[in-house]
């Protein structure tokens, strides 16, 4: 199993917009392609204007799979586009994690 988490920095004050944006333009082609998340957060304290979501994958191969067909779908294109001309995202981090023996995640 690989569990992919991401970690986005918003503009401040921009969270709302960003979520709002990507609920209706970004969501539903995620999980057409990749299935539910894992879990998708937002900081409440911390590091504010923070989003992270994570992603399972039964491999990297499985994921590179998935997500290569995400990326010729041509609605993500439209939300790729609009994510862009909105310019709330200042930074984002990918990490590919596995899950340890004693604590494994149920599907």
């Amino acid at each position: 199993m690989l569990v992919d988490v991401r970690t986005y920095t918003i503009k401040p004050g921009c969270t709302p917009a960003q979520l709002e944006l990507y609920e209706k333009h970004g969501f539903p082609i995620q999980v057409r392609h990749i299935g539910q998340p894992l879990c998708y957060l937002q900081a409440e304290s911390g590091e504010m204007n923070t989003l992270v979501h994570a992603w399972i994958y039964d491999s990297a191969a499985d994921r590179e799979q998935r997500r290569a067909a995400m990326g010729k779908d041509p609605d993500w294109k439209v939300y790729l586009d609009e994510n862009r001309k909105a310019g709330y995202l200042l930074a984002q981090r990918t990490t590919l994690m596995t899950p340890v023996k004693f604590a494994p995640i149920k599907r």
